[in-house]
């Protein structure tokens, strides 16, 4: 402990400058940014290794403050800030070794000269941003200094990215440096107290041997730091003349160099001050590193963000952050491999789309969409336009791209069949024949099919990635011209049931508020062996009353917001029963027509083609006109929730330019873009107690019993009612 603290403390300052203002910040940035020059080899990232040792550093010198607290000595006020800030410190560097991966700063580019030499740019900048600032880091002072550097020298995305990750890294070598100032003074305060405690024991118990105790200390020639002598004449002030004798020889051996106690003393606390203001400070930056949401940092910062927003569909501007950044990540990627700077190849897949326009229409043209370019399949023309040339594995992944389905139900039905030829090649050799050849042959093609399903669709993880839908931004509402109607297709059975009901829809509401956002219960009543029974009219009234209740407490200017749909029995001759026409699917099919205007249409049964409005729904609650700018409907069950903000979220990504369904009326079916969307389900566990239906293909991965029962329904108007 004593050897690693004093090699540190003699070598290594703390990252302190000359104090820069705002305008001193903006201007330093073109100076360090022409300074800069950057170095064409790699090199090994040693930044992981010198965390590795910050944090030996810094535990060693926890372990030694603590020591002193235990012992009732006095601690520093930067080492009482270390103490009590001690497990922040923690929880940032295990961040800083999570958000720096090996590969990930591999990548960044590094500088060949300066201080800094064979260290990443961004690095430089971060140290410099904390050496300027004492530890402090404040957001404006590191907008303006970014911005003027990138005015001479552009920084990558990555290098954005990387910045909060540099700046922890920065100050986490700040108070390693301090830190171990901290423990060599804690050191010669140690010894200060260990002779102060031996002379005063002495002088009290045995004042003739004192001298010899003086010498003593003399002959261990101690180092005279500052924090040495500031600790021993504090401890021997005040105990009378007698033990005037120490100070007077420490005295004589500072006057050789031109020092004395009183000038060591007020050296020492001015480093004391000064090292807890530098504590002090990056500690506090460490909680704003924290709490700062640095997405909007990196898209202020983002030259290729400004050149995207020259998107001629006028979208990218308009869309969630998650699907900006995703833009940008593919730009960084084609720029990356094609060894061009990311402006060049965002301006190319700007000019693209721009191409693609058509005088002034680009409204429902997808190539007019800068993300037609990046993300769908235009992807392959920008990467001719900047001469990408795809590695062999990127063209058998792109060539398996086009026939997904085949592929994928080949390959398992490739090893099926050569595990069950090989089982009955076994068996027929060995003697079986007949009909227990057939019976093996069964039973062998259905354990093998399940047995090659599993290695192929863990196969198709690692060849095909996953990512997420791109999506509008509405969270600040769901604009008019997407307005959407949540419905949950149930059933009436009781009044407790229909409280239970409304209290749900009212409780999805209070989570998703929003003036276009409408809610709906699309009920039957349960079977029954006559078309109405005396339990049916209290129950409508009931539904009823209650969804009244509901427009009324949550009044809206224009329109309603809660409405009910109930359906009544129609004659099922194959079951003999009174019953909601084909239950779930039926109700939406019903739903789908009445949205679209229409007195006829998909759901209806065979023979009744001319089926009516009033045929449809027995009772309508709610003010209905506005409802026929409804464009999406979400449909819910019973027991699904729907978290705060899900459904803008949904309508969102519906509404993507990419995502919109383009029907094609010769082939009769959605070509392009998505008519029914299925949100990734999870299961809760209130809602386990589920139908042994639900059981079975609720959990089916990306497949969901309600989604296979309607997509009949809204197979040809698509374009029209989307299901999400």
């Amino acid at each position: 402990m004593k050897v690693r603290a004093r090699n540190y403390s003699g070598e290594e300052l703390p990252l302190r400058s000359e104090l820069f203002s705002t305008d001193q910040m903006r201007g330093y940035g073109k100076i360090l940014a022409d300074s800069h020059k950057l170095s064409t080899k790699g090199a090994a990232n040693p930044l992981l290794t010198r965390l590795d040792e910050n944090e030996d550093v810094l535990v060693s010198v926890y372990g030694l403050l603590t020591k002193a607290v235990k012992a009732d000595r006095r601690v520093a006020p930067a080492g009482e800030w270390l103490l009590d800030n001690f497990y922040l410190i923690e929880e940032q560097i295990r961040l800083a070794r999570r958000h720096l991966p090996k590969s990930y700063s591999r990548e960044l580019p590094r500088l060949m000269n300066g201080p800094s030499a064979g260290l990443p740019r961004v690095y430089d900048i971060a140290l410099e941003t904390i050496s300027h600032g004492d530890g402090r880091l404040d957001m404006n002072d590191l907008g303006s200094f970014v911005a003027s550097y990138q005015t001479v020298t552009l920084l990558k995305l990555g290098e954005l990215w990387a910045i909060p990750t540099m700046l922890r890294l920065a100050l986490i070598e700040n108070l390693r440096r301090v830190g171990t100032r901290i423990a060599a003074g804690r050191i010669d305060r140690n010894r200060a107290d260990y002779w102060a405690d031996q002379i005063i024991e002495i002088a009290e118990k045995d004042p003739k041997s004192l001298i010899m105790t003086i010498a003593d200390m003399t002959r261990s020639i101690p180092n005279l730091a500052s924090s040495f002598v500031a600790e021993f004449a504090r401890r021997l002030q005040g105990h009378g003349s007698a033990l005037a004798l120490p100070l007077t020889w420490i005295e004589q051996r500072l006057s050789e160099s031109g020092l004395t106690i009183k000038k060591l003393v007020q050296s020492e606390n001015q480093q004391q001050a000064t090292d807890q203001v530098s504590v002090s400070n990056s500690i506090g930056s460490l909680r704003l590193l924290g709490s700062t949401d640095w997405r909007d940092f990196v898209e202020s910062m983002s030259e290729v963000d400004v050149v995207l927003r020259g998107d001629p569909a006028q979208t990218y501007a308009e869309m969630d952050f998650a699907t900006r950044d995703r833009y940008r990540h593919v730009v960084e990627r084609i720029a990356k491999r094609v060894h061009l700077s990311e402006n060049t190849v965002a301006s190319k897949a700007v000019e693209l789309a721009t191409q693609s326009v058509s005088g002034s229409e680009c409204n429902g043209n997808r190539a007019a969409h800068v993300g037609f370019y990046l993300i769908d399949k235009g992807l392959p023309e920008l990467e001719r336009a900047v001469g990408l040339r795809r590695s062999l594995p990127g063209r058998i992944r792109r060539t398996l791209g086009r026939f997904p389905l085949g592929i994928y139900l080949g390959v398992i039905g490739l090893i099926t069949a050569i595990v069950t030829g090989g089982l009955l090649w076994i068996a027929f050799t060995g003697g079986l024949s007949g009909s227990m050849v057939v019976l093996l042959g069964i039973v062998s093609l259905l354990s093998a099919s399940h047995f090659a399903t599993a290695p192929v669709n863990w196969l198709a993880t690692l060849l095909v990635a996953a990512d997420s839908l791109p999506r509008m931004d509405f969270s600040d509402g769901i604009p008019t011209e997407s307005r959407t109607l949540t419905v949950i297709p149930t059933m009436l059975t009781s009044l407790r049931n229909v409280e239970d009901l409304v209290e749900a829809l009212e409780v999805r509401f209070l989570a998703n508020r929003d003036d276009n956002l409408h809610f709906a219960l699309l009920t039957d009543f349960p079977d029954a062996a006559r078309e109405t029974i005396p339990e049916d009219e209290p129950l409508l009234l009931l539904a009823k009353a209650r969804i009244e209740e509901l427009n009324e407490k949550y009044k809206r200017e224009e329109g309603d917001a809660f409405f009910l749909f109930h359906r009544p029995r129609r004659w099922n001759p194959n079951e003999r029963l009174w019953m909601g026409y084909e239950r779930k699917r039926g109700k939406l099919g019903d739903l789908n027509a009445l949205l679209r205007g229409g007195a006829s249409g998909v759901g209806e049964p065979d023979g009744e083609p001319g089926a009516k409005k009033s045929d449809r729904f027995l009772l309508v609650a709610g003010r209905t006109g506005i409802l026929a700018g409804v464009k999406y409907v979400i449909t819910l069950d019973t027991d699904t929730q729907l978290p705060r903000d899900a459904a803008r979220q949904l309508v969102g990504a519906m509404a993507h330019p990419l995502n919109r369904a383009r029907f094609d009326k010769a082939r009769q079916r959605v070509s392009e873009g998505y008519g029914i969307l299925q949100p990734r389900v999870a299961v809760s566990l209130p809602g386990t107690n589920r139908s042994r239906f639900a059981r079975m293909f609720g959990n089916e991965p990306g497949i969901d019993p309600y989604t296979r029962a309607v997509s009949d329904v809204y197979q040809d108007v698509f374009g029209e009612v989307s299901f999400i």
